[in-house]
């Protein structure tokens, strides 16, 4: 567990009520990103683990979740990144079981507030672009070839998923949606759900990871694009909710990138250099028409959303 700058007297209580835990304080509140690259660190220096495990805090597990997640793993070498299905958390319905992800890097959660059924078991590793963070199984074999750092630290909150999920795809690993493991998720409960914090770090953080993972001819025609999107949303959701946050959000988001574009650069180099996957292949397990733009009519229809921030 990764404590984000609690008080002494809090870790000691952890300490007393869990003696088996083990408490990794960091000073700072390092975000999703950097605190479970943290956890994942000490895992791995710790336990020389087959599997790391990535569990938020909102979530309860039913007792065999993880046996079946690692069963599921065993059965094929080329899986890096699993999940269970997700059911949201007092109720029967579906939260997630993996998420849908358009060019442009707007996201949504595949099966959103459907009843649980099995009409999406049969799609173990086909049918979704991305797994879920909320509950995530990580395989050495990815541990070894992403590195040092699971996740972009400087992504902080939202979409870290995705782009480690696009990282994965990248460099030739399967990701897979395991129907036998079943975990319950609050979701939301840290952040709020949608608001203007959550929409900055989002719109903010897809913008670089549309830069570190598409190619150059990709991105050259996938970018502008993304950018016109969000602003248009930035402008119609500041309406809708009568909240200009929304629209000074996207600006900057604008300039958190461009402040950032040396980091961001230098990662791209990275993951471009060691990609095996062209991006026909990626692009092919992703939506070509805008999400974005789709949960704005529905929202501008009085819909709930089902998008993923």
């Amino acid at each position: 567990m990764v404590d984000n700058g609690s008080t002494d007297d809090s870790v000691d209580t952890l300490s007393r009520k869990y003696p088996e835990l083990t408490l990794l304080k960091v000073g700072s509140n390092l975000g999703y990103a950097g605190g479970n690259n943290a956890g994942t660190r000490l895992a791995v220096e710790s336990f020389n683990p087959d599997y790391v495990l990535i569990l938020n805090n909102d979530t309860v597990v039913e007792p065999d979740f993880l046996t079946a997640l690692v069963e599921c793993a065993r059965s094929d070498s080329a899986l890096g990144l699993l999940q269970p299905k997700l059911l949201h958390y007092g109720s029967s319905t579906i939260n997630s079981m993996g998420g849908d992800c358009d060019i442009f890097g707007a996201t949504s959660l595949r099966g959103a507030r459907d009843q649980n059924s099995d009409q999406y078991d049969p799609l173990t590793t086909r049918g979704c672009f991305y797994v879920s963070g909320a509950c995530l199984l990580v395989t050495r074999k990815l541990l070894e070839t992403i590195g040092e750092e699971l996740f972009d630290s400087l992504l902080f909150a939202f979409h870290e998923d995705v782009d480690l999920s696009w990282h994965a795809r990248l460099l030739g690993f399967e990701l897979a949606y395991c129907p036998d493991s079943e975990c319950l998720h609050k979701g939301g409960r840290t952040t709020g759900g949608f608001n203007p914090r959550t929409a900055y770090w989002a719109n903010r953080n897809r913008i670089r990871i549309l830069l570190k993972n598409y190619s150059l001819g990709a991105l050259l025609i996938t970018l502008p694009l993304a950018i016109c999107i969000e602003f248009f949303a930035s402008v119609m959701t500041s309406r809708i909710h009568k909240d200009p946050r929304y629209f000074s959000g996207f600006w900057r988001g604008l300039l958190w990138n461009s402040e950032n574009l040396g980091s961001t650069l230098q990662l791209r180099r990275r993951v471009q250099f060691e990609r095996r996957v062209p991006d026909k292949e990626i692009i092919a397990t992703m939506k070509f028409s805008s999400l974005e733009l789709s949960f704005l009519v529905h929202r501008i229809r009085g819909g709930k959303s089902v998008r993923d921030n």
